[in-house]
């Protein structure tokens, strides 16, 4: 049975992982009999109000009690995350990405890292085991990555401005449909665009789908 960390920024698409790309994640998991365990940041983030995307809820909240609404409470601490005990890992989208596990959605390609999630995704690349980013993870995965690799091939779909950040960290974009996903197999990572289009919850899931089985056959 393959063994996947999960790792989740929270619960919502405007301040946290964005809810269908993750629980399209966990039901392929499901699926093909993987085990996985979910990991979230154990720090307070700044919410958003999701009817008024220009309003902002000054409540603070907890990263990892709001990624558990997803997980029905199932969820632990980013800093105990082994990468020893995982063949692999995987990380849905949202601006949680962008926010609390980096400053993306500030800085683009010079962003800051959360120390655990540059340690964590820096030792699964270093043991040669795969890594599935969605939506906007592919940008986070490329600030780590793209800057210690000879050639870091991944999509975030087709949007131009986020593509051209991209590229700055050294990594390389490639376009892809939501319904697809792209594979560098000499990095071993697995990305797709999901709701970096303005798509269909069903083909959000499609592309999940087929990039979750691809991910879990490089496992």
């Amino acid at each position: 049975m393959k063994k996947i960390a999960v790792i989740l920024s929270g619960c919502g698409y405007l301040d946290g992982s964005e809810i269908t790309e993750s629980t399209s994640l966990l039901i392929n998991l499901s699926e093909h009999n993987a085990s996985y365990k979910v990991f979230a940041p154990n720090k307070n983030l700044k919410t958003a109000a999701h009817l008024d995307v220009d309003l902002t809820d000054s409540s603070p909240r907890n990263v990892m009690e709001e990624s558990a609404r997803i997980t029905r409470g199932d969820v632990y601490d980013l800093e105990e995350l082994n990468p020893n005990l995982f063949d692999g890992i995987a990380i849905p989208g949202g601006y949680g990405v962008a926010k609390n596990l980096c400053s993306w959605a500030s800085d683009g390609a010079e962003c800051s890292v959360d120390k655990n999630i540059q340690k964590i995704i820096t030792e699964f690349h270093k043991d040669s085991k795969p890594i599935l980013a969605i939506c906007i993870a592919p940008a986070l995965v490329a600030r780590v990555l793209g800057p210690v690799t000879n050639s870091l091939s991944l999509t975030i779909g087709s949007d131009k401005a986020t593509a051209e950040q991209i590229e700055k960290t050294g990594a390389e974009h490639v376009e892809c449909s939501v319904t697809d996903f792209v594979t560098d197999r000499e990095n071993k990572v697995i990305s797709t665009p999901a709701y970096m289009y303005s798509a269909k919850p069903h083909e959000v899931f499609e592309g999940v789908s087929k990039a979750t089985g691809e991910f879990l056959e490089m496992c």
